[in-house]
Parts: structure tokens; sequence; C-alpha cells
């Protein structure tokens, strides 16, 4: 069995990774400077602090109370330096924002609350050219033909994780779901089987996705970063890093590189005339990155999906009959329950970007600062978006998908989310894999809490499984 390399002190992560919180906190200065509220559309006059934890900590309850209140467009004040956050939740609206200019509207400023886990490299915090440069050297990875290779790969962590199940047991089918996706990302994304390496990362990545909104908050606040869960997050990051660079480095060393099919391999084979290829640092940016976007989003979808099938009898018999037949429109119709799962139960609330000059969006004239999207959370739950919007009905997207910025959980415009491709594509095969040997019956009701920048099943999305 091998062993990671271990990192010299010319490699030191640990200076890496401090340098790396110091540089991209939230309270560095961004050269935006403060923004005035006068003129934008209404919202509370509670404290920065106050609204901040409020959409950190109860989003849904506050996004619906927001909209209820202020009607389809309203403003937030957030910390740092109560800088406005204009929440809009019509369709024409979302268009507008989409298909700004990316020159204007800064999609990487508005997430910055991700910079000291993600990094300054990120396909998520980059803008302008550098995020098309960065885009550019990724999308091979996520293209039909390298999904299609994928797809045997993910069945088979599937498949490996089906075989653990006992019939007749009750779980949290979150629990299943995230272990199942995180072996997905471990080997299909980061090439990484041996199961000394993988006991070696499966806590640290678990230990950095689960992790409450204060948390996120102290983030920003370098003095935090020395106590309780603040210190154990830094402390986790730092191990998490040292793995991360020495399989990027020990990767780099070997002699097939061009014959592995994992996304990390695939990524240090790309490269482009001006720049050249990925350094080490930008692909722990974008493996970080994948596996934050990707992980608990696509676990959460899934757990919700089969809660909801474990709920009607109908629509398990209908899965299971696309499962069985294990063909296109059989896997088609197992992502459209999964696209339904993330319609009815949003895993991220909304999609935000920083404006770079004074701009107008939907008829709000809004200063230079302000961070400006669509809430998701309201976009699939309007009946005027979503005929019947209370129930789940994969149907909604059975040949047909719903109309142009009512369904939004990967964004849109030029920043889509670029692993939403993979994400559809593995949510379906595991459905397959699961359904095609177990029925499903929820155990109880959920409702969503909020876990960092996602939203889960509170308690787990517990099913009961039975052979067929």
């Amino acid at each position: 069995m091998t062993v990671m390399t271990a990192v010299t002190p010319s490699e030191d992560t640990a200076a890496l990774t401090a340098e790396r919180f110091r540089t991209m906190s939230v309270t560095q200065p961004d050269g935006l400077g403060p923004v005035s509220t006068e003129g934008l559309p209404p919202g509370p006059r509670w404290p920065a602090w106050v609204q901040t934890l409020a959409l950190l900590r109860f989003r849904h309850r506050f996004h619906h109370y927001l909209q209820n209140t202020y009607g389809d467009a309203f403003t937030i004040r957030l910390l740092p330096g109560g800088r406005p956050l204009v929440m809009l939740t019509r369709p024409e609206d979302a268009r507008e924002i989409f298909a700004g200019d990316p020159e204007v509207f800064y999609a990487g400023k508005a997430n910055g609350i991700l910079g000291p886990i993600m990094g300054e490299h990120s396909l998520l915090l980059q803008d302008s050219g550098q995020h098309k440069r960065a885009r550019k050297l990724l999308m091979p990875a996520f293209n039909g033909a390298a999904l299609r290779e994928y797809a045997d790969l993910v069945a088979d962590v599937a498949r490996a994780e089906v075989d653990t199940w006992t019939d007749g047991e009750s779980f949290r089918s979150l629990d299943r779901m995230n272990r199942l996706t995180l072996e997905v990302i471990l080997q299909v994304v980061f090439g990484v089987t041996d199961e000394e390496r993988l006991a070696a990362l499966r806590p640290r990545v678990n230990a950095t996705v689960d992790i409450s909104p204060l948390v996120l908050l102290g983030w920003g606040e370098p003095r935090l970063q020395r106590f309780g869960p603040w210190k154990r997050t830094v402390d986790n990051q730092v191990e998490l890093d040292r793995l991360m660079y020495a399989e990027i480095r020990e990767r780099r060393q070997v002699s097939d590189l061009a014959e592995r099919g994992d996304v990390l391999s695939r990524l240090m084979m790309v490269g482009d005339e001006g720049e050249g290829a990925l350094d080490d640092t930008e692909l722990r940016d974008q493996l970080v990155t994948l596996l934050l976007a990707g992980h608990e989003t696509t676990a959460t979808a899934l757990a919700w999906a089969l809660y909801e099938l474990g709920r009607d009898a109908e629509q398990l018999r209908r899965a299971q009959a696309a499962a069985d037949a294990g063909d296109a429109d059989g896997l088609a119709y197992l992502e459209a329950v999964l696209k339904e799962s993330m319609r009815l139960h949003p895993v991220i609330p909304m999609v935000v970007r920083t404006l770079m000059k004074p701009t107008t969006v939907g008829g709000w004239h809004l200063p230079t600062g302000a961070t400006v999207g669509p809430s998701i959370i309201l976009a699939h739950a309007k009946t005027s978006n979503h005929d019947r919007a209370e129930r789940f009905d994969p149907d909604r997207f059975v040949g047909q998908n719903p109309a142009a910025n009512t369904w939004i959980p990967f964004g849109g415009g030029v920043r889509r989310c670029i692993g939403a491709g993979f994400a559809q594509m593995e949510g379906a095969v595991v459905l397959r894999e699961v359904l095609s040997r177990y029925s499903v019956a929820s155990t109880g009701d959920d409702v969503p809490k909020v876990r960092n920048i996602t939203s889960v099943p509170r308690e787990g999305a517990g099913i009961r499984i039975t052979r067929r």
C-alpha cells in the first residue's frame, strides 16, 4: 500500500493555509467602499448583524417573510459594514442578472465569504478574465464524453454502497447519500482509490462540510480563529490542505497520467497558450470548490428525492420502473425526479452578484458595491412559476422544462455551475442503483435546516428500505 508523500519544510502547507485565511478574509478591504441604501427596495431596519444572522440561520422563513412583507423586491443589510443585498424574485429580474455584463456583475466578489476555504483561484470566486480562463481549463473535464466515462465509475461506487444495506433497516438517507457522494468525489474527482488515503481524507472533508453558520461568519474575523470551533476549522483545513497538496505533487510524478480518467488527472493535462497549465495551488483551489459544490449538494438532493418517493407509492412505482428499464429514457425520468427534488427542496438559497458600477435591474437603480440576486427559495416556491408548487411532481421535467429562470439551482448565464451535468448524471445513476434493488418508505416528516451555506433535511430524511 502506498503512502502519501510527506510535505517538506519548503512546502509548508500550514503557512499557505494561514496566508489564505488572512488574504481571503471578508474583513479585507475590497476597494468598493461604503454603499448607500438610499433609493433601494424596502427592507427591515434591524441591525446588520441581526439581518445577517437571520439570513444565514433562518433563511427559509426569512425569505418568505421578506417577500410577504415587502413584495417582489427587498433589501437586506449584511456584515461587514451593513452593505446591501438586494433580492429580486421575478423571472424577468433573474434573466437580467444572469445576462448581465460579467465585467459589471461580479459573482466571485459576491461569494467572498467562501474565500478562506476555497482559495483565490476557485472558479466560484474569480471574475472577469480570470474566471473565463479557469472555466476554459476546467470545461474538458465536464464535457459530454467525460460524463459518459464517469457514469460507470459512479455506478460502481453506488453499488458498493448499496451492497452494505440490510433488508428492512431504517436510516437517515442524508447520511448514506453523504457517504456515497463523498466516495464519488474522492474516487471520481480526486482519483483516490487507496483505502489508507481515503481513510485520511474522509474525516477532513466531512469536517470541512459540516460547519454551522456561526463558524462561517467567524472565517472573516481573524481573532476568532484562535478559539473553539473556529480554531478547529482552521486546524482541519491545514491537515486537509497537507493531504491534498501531497496527492497533487505525487500525482504529477506518475507515468500514466494521460490514461487516468479522474477529474484531477484530466485537469493536470489541460493548459492554455497564454499562462500554461494549472499549478498546485490552482488545482487545490479548484478541487476544494468541486468538493464543496458537488458533495453535500448532490447528497442532499438525493436524500430529499428518496424521502419524497417514500411518501408516494405511485411516484415510487414509476421511479422503480425507470430504474428497471436502465435505458436512456429511464435515466431521463430519474433525472427528472432529482430535478424536482432540487426544486421543492432548494439546497442553496440564492444566486448573487456584486455590482462593479451603477446598474439598473428590475427597474431599480443600484449603486456600485451593492449585491443583487434572485432568491432560489422563492423562485422555486412561487405558484406563478410552478403549478401546485407544494407538490412533488417529476412530470414537470419529463419532456419539458419549467419556464426560463424559474428553476435555478445551478444559477444561470456564463456563471452557471460547471458541474451541473455531473450532478444530474450522478443523481440519476445513484437512484437507478438504489431503486432497482430496494423499495423505500419515509419514516416521518422532515423540514430543512441550515448547515453552512446549504440547507439539509433536519431529521436526515429518514427512510426504511425493503428488498424488492
